[in-house]
């Protein structure tokens, strides 16, 4: 899955306005000693970073921009300001790495380059230099005090899926009894398995102080495929089949590896999925926490769907959103993500 602006809508749920509001009227408390703080990072792909959902930081024109497209309201942000607000203790530093189209291996041992459409150097989107692995760019060590990762859906087939359907193949029959020569569900899955253990070995390893919250993805298929309707501001021509195939046998499937592998290693797990069933790409629009292939974004994100895919989403007045959360789902996700910080620095 590849998978406030001034959108037409924002879907903000009431009770992350309520908790947000709460914490911005308690006094801060003073922190412990001078210039004293503790270190966050947040980790992960474009669900982290808040594709789509607001301005780029770092801002548009910034030499120091390098095309992973993180955006204020993203939840890093809003649970940063929330700290700042009432910190627990001492003040939270939060140094956010978090980049779009980022694998888990890009976490710890594999340089990433960027592809962002935002303004690339030279117009060209192949253009954006190689950034290192998140772990060394957040510079995790003794001195990190907590570390959030979300990572991992870019290894489902939710792309493969799309071209598939316009084939008029089942993505189901495809995954589950591949072609020779390609990675089935079940051999992405051990993949993704081995591969989130491994990653979060290396973050106990170079950070060994660090308390580790490993962060899910939301609800973004309906509960029954039938609820979708099709069209480019859904999930265009994946069928009920495959949406109730995609949802149990991919996403919640590695919902549930990350889950368990992070209590393997004693770390927190975030579950975006249950406080967003009911909000997902099929949802009436004035629920809808994901957008569609094409959704709402500002102008100056790309409006053309890679991949020679055939939607016109300037011709509907949307943009290339690519199943991505709203603001909507990072305001609901940041109440969660936020307790779970404030507890794990609680263990410090």
């Amino acid at each position: 899955m590849r998978l406030p602006s001034t959108r037409p809508r924002t879907r903000v749920p009431l009770l992350a306005l309520s908790v947000l509001a709460l914490t911005a009227l308690l006094p801060p408390v003073a922190a412990e000693g001078s210039g004293d703080r503790y270190e966050w990072a947040a980790l992960g792909d474009s669900c982290t970073a808040g594709l789509y959902i607001g301005d780029p930081r770092p801002p548009l024109g910034s030499a120091a921009r390098d095309g992973c497209d993180r955006t204020a309201h993203a939840y890093p942000d809003l649970v940063g300001r929330a700290l700042a607000a009432r910190p627990p203790g001492r003040p939270v530093h939060l140094t956010d790495v978090s980049c779009d189209n980022a694998a888990i291996d890009n976490i710890t041992r594999e340089r990433q380059r960027p592809t962002s459409q935002v303004q690339p150097p030279g117009g060209d989107p192949a253009g954006w230099p190689e950034v290192d692995p998140q772990l060394r760019r957040a510079r995790l060590g003794d001195r990190t005090d907590v570390v959030t990762v979300g990572i991992g859906a870019i290894a489902l087939p939710f792309g493969e899926c799309l071209h598939l359907a316009l084939a008029h193949l089942s993505c189901a029959v495809y995954f589950t009894d591949p072609p020779e020569g390609v990675e089935g569900l079940d051999a992405k899955l051990a993949r993704i398995r081995e591969e989130y253990g491994r990653m979060l070995d290396a973050i106990h390893r170079t950070a060994p102080r660090a308390r580790v919250v490993t962060v899910g993805y939301p609800a973004v298929l309906p509960e029954r495929g039938s609820a979708c309707g099709g069209g480019p501001t859904q999930l265009g021509p994946i069928s009920p089949a495959d949406i109730d195939w995609l949802r149990e046998d991919a996403l919640k499937a590695m919902n549930a590896i990350i889950r368990t592998e992070a209590a393997k290693r004693g770390d927190r797990y975030v579950d975006r999925y249950t406080s967003s069933v009911g909000h997902d790409v099929c949802a009436p629009e004035d629920a809808q926490w994901i957008e569609g292939i094409c959704g709402d974004a500002e102008p100056f994100w790309p409006a053309s769907v890679p991949g020679g895919l055939p939607f016109d989403c300037p011709a509907i007045g949307k943009r290339a959103t690519l199943l991505h959360p709203n603001a909507g789902e990072h305001a609901n996700a940041a109440p969660l993500v936020e307790r779970a910080v404030r507890a794990a620095l609680l263990e410090r």
